[in-house]
């Protein structure tokens, strides 16, 4: 039979024994590093589509991909855009994303968009055990999907387990993992339930479907070409089985000793040579880190060096581009053609060209008129406002350079990996005491080692800010402190922190504003947080802080930053809170489309539509002295 893909690459047998199973079939697929999971999976759904028997095939909307990163699920999509032939219509969705719109059909009138991820998971965990995915016109999966199951844990696992096992008896599945490759067990706190969830997954798999589960295994390298890219793989099948104490921290040492070969080494990420290395390289990098403190650091170590770069945000975190807003403003129209919007969108100013054909395609999915071929505006923006834009229509991720902790790059592969020098065995104890997880260290080692593709360097780590919580809270704002419990240098940005309650500028002139963020303002620009006054904005709130970008100002901060400086400079009952006059040292992360009242934006000025662009900031900010450029402390 004529292969119909082209210039896919045929498939192994190990390959083949996969995506030939029966569409009914229970299957858990073990995919070491690189084994080409994606290709696979994506032959799997054309498989599963009826490409080489019509007969036995699923409709696309018969069938559930889920994954845990709008990367991974854009990736698919990519490739089943480019080589699957009858697949084309499956959608591949976050957890997140699948979950919300459980909710939305198990609970319309529910104000989900404002609920936290954690809580829409375990929500739509109850709508599937009452029968949601039945209510309706819905159709329940007859085949569900989903990679990188191994990171699995606590609620997500929950999720996908009442929903096979609801449907066992008419729902098969393909289900991807590799135990050496389960870096988020630190989801869990406490570390005997870490340990035992860890694996549990497989278990309920095996346990549940004792007669019918086909394990298969997909174990040869396709990613990395060369001799350092592959020095780590031979450790993926004892990573996968490990269980001794003593055997885990051979197994850290070991890959540790290998990556650290003097031939690996790339000095200081500062060195000149290095910093000429990097912006040189033509092809994909990525700076690989243990945590976000050191992607924080080694980001603002880039930015100033003029090294272009992006810094990977948090899986769940979901910012709308700002073309969305752009294009929801350009008209007071109820709907748009495919013409029109296409017009539209070109008048964009945007870094990339974008693929309006896939746009609209996405775009008239979630927000199909009433009209044949109609773009729904106002269904597009309710879609931003409940949370539920599209993860196919999110800016594509496409600058060279990538900062990123090594949980967030899982799944994802680079021409060249540079990795921080990790700790020994001994600093890791010194580090996390009682609550070190050395197989999570090496776990994560190991997959930091087999993103690479060609070149696999390391570097030393650059000196770090001490980090600490408001509180002492795990969800505590981190702020830079000292060695004495008072001291107070500065304060980590997070998403949220600029205010969309208000269009930006909206007591001056939020048009003017609005054009200026589309025309000046890029991701990685510096900007500063400047004390309006010192009167704060409540009882445990700080003062207002204007957000500036070349001394213009381009937004303010959110109630919620103001709370939370406030929980940082409260540094005990009796202490009187001190404000800082600036916080420098911030950037630009991104624009992005929010909504909020119809009213707040037609009174600045921006329509009827309740829609605008707002800058989102990152980094390590520091607090700065009114009267001098040095570093202000308690």
């Amino acid at each position: 039979m004529t292969d119909a893909y082209l210039d896919s690459p045929p498939l192994t047998d190990e390959q083949r024994a996969v995506v030939e199973q029966p569409w009914d079939a229970r299957v858990l697929v073990t995919a070491g590093a690189g084994a080409g999971k994606t290709h696979t999976l994506v032959r799997r759904l054309d498989a599963l589509c009826g490409h080489e028997n019509p007969d036995e095939a699923l409709e696309a909307a018969e069938i559930l991909v889920l994954t845990f990163s709008r990367a991974a699920a854009r990736e698919l999509r990519e490739r089943i855009a480019r080589h699957g032939e009858r697949a084309r219509r499956v959608r591949a969705q976050t957890f997140d994303a699948w979950a919300y719109g459980v909710l939305l059909q198990a609970y319309p009138g529910g104000e989900w968009g404002a609920a936290g991820f954690d809580k829409r998971i375990k929500a739509a965990t109850e709508a599937i055990e009452k029968g949601a995915l039945e209510a309706g016109d819905a159709v329940p999966p007859a085949h569900v999907v989903i990679d990188e199951v191994q990171d699995l844990l606590g609620d997500r696992r929950e999720l996908v387990e009442a929903l096979l096992d609801r449907y066992q008896d008419s729902c098969g599945f393909t289900v991807v993992g590799d135990a050496a490759q389960s870096v988020y067990g630190f989801q869990i706190d406490d570390l005997h339930e870490r340990a035992a969830e860890t694996g549990r997954f497989f278990e309920w798999l095996r346990r549940s479907f004792p007669d019918d589960l086909a394990e298969l295994h997909l174990t040869e390298n396709f990613r990395a070409v060369t001799f350092e890219a592959r020095i780590a793989l031979a450790h993926g099948p004892r990573l996968q089985q490990v269980t001794d104490a003593d055997e885990e921290a051979t197994l850290y040492e070991e890959l540790r000793d290998l990556l650290l070969d003097p031939a690996n080494g790339m000095g200081d990420l500062a060195d000149p040579f290095t910093l000429d290395g990097l912006r040189s390289f033509p092809d994909t990098c990525a700076i690989l880190t243990r945590d976000n403190r050191q992607a924080l650091v080694v980001s603002g170590l880039l930015h100033e060096h003029g090294v272009e770069h992006r810094l990977r945000r948090p899986l769940e975190d979901r910012p709308v581009p700002y073309w969305v807003a752009e294009l929801l403003r350009s008209t007071e129209a109820t709907g748009l053609t495919e013409d029109r919007f296409r017009s539209l969108l070109a008048e964009i100013p945007l870094p990339y060209e974008p693929n309006a054909t896939a746009l609209w395609t996405v775009l008239r999915r979630a927000a199909r008129a009433t009209g044949r071929a109609v773009l729904d505006l106002e269904r597009l923006r309710r879609s931003v406002a409940d949370g539920r834009f599209p993860d196919e229509a999110a800016d594509p991720e496409s600058t060279r350079i990538v900062v990123s902790t090594v949980h967030r790059a899982k799944g994802l592969e680079f021409d060249r990996v540079i990795v921080l020098t990790p700790p020994t065995i001994a600093e890791l104890h010194k580090q996390h005491k009682d609550e070190l997880d050395l197989p999570a260290e090496a776990r994560a080692l190991y997959v930091a080692m087999t993103r690479a593709r060609q070149d696999l360097y390391h570097v030393g780590s650059p000196e770090l800010p001490m980090l600490r919580r408001a509180g002492g809270k795990r969800n505590g704002r981190r702020y830079v402190g000292g060695w004495r419990s008072y001291d107070r240098f500065g304060i980590v940005a997070e998403a949220g922190d600029v205010c969309r309650d208000n269009p930006p500028g909206h007591e001056t002139d939020a048009v003017t504003t609005q054009r200026y963020l589309l025309e000046q303002v890029r991701s990685g620009q510096e900007v500063v947080l400047r004390r309006r006054h010192d009167l704060p904005m409540g009882e445990t709130q700080s003062p207002p802080y204007a957000l500036l970008h070349d001394g213009r100002e381009i937004g303010e901060a959110s109630q919620r930053f103001r709370e939370e400086l406030f929980q940082v400079q409260k540094v005990n009952r009796t202490w009187d809170p001190w404000w800082p006059h600036e916080i420098r040292d911030l950037r630009i992360d991104t624009l992005e489309t929010v909504t909020g009242s119809t009213a707040a934006g037609a009174n600045a000025g921006l329509g009827e539509r309740g829609v605008w662009i707002v800058p989102r900031i990152t980094g390590i900010g520091r607090y700065r002295r009114a009267d001098n450029d040095e570093e202000q402390r308690a």
